[in-house]
């Protein structure tokens, strides 16, 4: 076969290597070439998820437009380089605790520094172990990836310190028991402000407490400090069920008593009003003649106490005897005894 051939000695035995005629013909440079491209065309296919957008790089400088989910191709040799977001994935973060199978690169997966995490000072210096987590969503994948070198890890910082700040503001009970939602609410308000102000490229969708108990040497008398203060609540709500029962019956019955009197009152007045009005027409009658209205005045009072005095004897001045008289008494069948009535 014709070609170059090297002669090479190799202890006694001579060896002979023969380069084909082939690359004096060029053929290894097109063979070298169709790997290139071929290399070439499979490195400038990539693949954008759903749920997630592309940032493309174009000699280190980013490109406007972003690539969405879908088959899509690059400048090879590193002229493009992609990175994909998931920017329309709610991500999430733990702080104090780790969720098995967790895939966020960011998360604690050291016990001591989970406990370091959740280990916070109460406002009113006492001890409180928090558990907490952060769900954040990409909204500026530019911002995300080349403001911040470490965004996730940043925010994680920043998450950790507002919520100390919270805490620190307020009493134990009021972290472990009535001011969860309050500081939530507060820590979610600082949380954005942060990332706003260090340009980290997300925006804050929910900051939820999760734990939130005293330390374990000290977890026994707080639960018994708690049972009495649930107890105490307990007997305050009975107690004002009883008095929102018995309230409305004591104002309704006394508002029949008061409606009972002005009634009472009101009767009384009109009738002490109609006899000024009758004495007033009668002294009026009076005044015009005295004694015919004496008179009258008399036998009307007479008219009503008469009836009322039961049998009666009337006698005449000059009477000198009364027993014949009291023989009237006996009544004959089917008569009427008695003198006058």
């Amino acid at each position: 076969m014709p070609g170059i051939s090297f002669n090479i000695q190799m202890s006694n035995a001579p060896f002979e290597i023969r380069i084909p005629d082939l690359i004096r013909n060029g053929l290894l440079v097109w063979v070298l070439l169709a790997i290139i491209l071929l290399v070439g065309l499979v490195t400038s296919v990539y693949t954008v998820p759903a749920e997630s957008e592309g940032v493309v790089l174009r000699f280190g400088k980013a490109q406007k437009d972003k690539v969405q989910p879908g088959l899509h191709f690059k400048l090879p040799f590193g002229i493009d380089d992609v990175y994909v977001l998931p920017v329309k994935r709610q991500l999430k973060q733990e702080y104090g605790f780790a969720t098995a199978g967790a895939t966020n690169p960011s998360q604690a997966t050291d016990r001591r520094v989970r406990d370091r995490e959740k280990s916070m000072l109460t406002g009113d210096l006492n001890a409180a172990e928090v558990e907490w987590i952060v769900q954040y969503r990409i909204n500026d994948p530019e911002k995300f990836l080349f403001k911040v070198l470490d965004p996730e890890g940043t925010l994680r910082y920043v998450s950790e310190s507002v919520m100390r700040t919270v805490v620190g503001d307020r009493t134990v009970d009021e972290v472990i028991t009535i001011g969860r939602q309050e500081i939530e609410d507060s820590a979610r308000s600082l949380l954005e402000d942060a990332v706003d102000k260090y340009n980290l490229g997300v925006s804050i969708d929910l900051v939820q407490l999760q734990n939130v108990n005293p330390p374990v040497p000290v977890q026994a008398s707080f639960n018994e400090v708690n049972q009495a203060q649930q107890e105490r609540e307990r007997m305050i709500n009975e107690a004002q069920g009883e008095y929102n029962k018995e309230v409305p019956v004591a104002s309704g019955v006394a508002e029949q008593k008061i409606e009972a009197a002005e009634g009472y009152a009101l009767k009384r007045v009109n009738e002490a009003e109609g006899d000024v009005a009758r004495f007033n027409s009668r002294f009026k009658e009076y005044e015009k003649a005295p004694e015919v209205t004496r008179s009258r005045l008399y036998l009307e009072a007479m008219k009503e106490v008469l009836p009322q005095t039961g049998k009666k004897i009337i006698l005449d001045e000059g009477a000198s005897q009364v027993l014949p008289l009291l023989q009237l008494q006996a009544e004959q069948p089917g008569g009427r005894g008695g003198i006058g009535r």
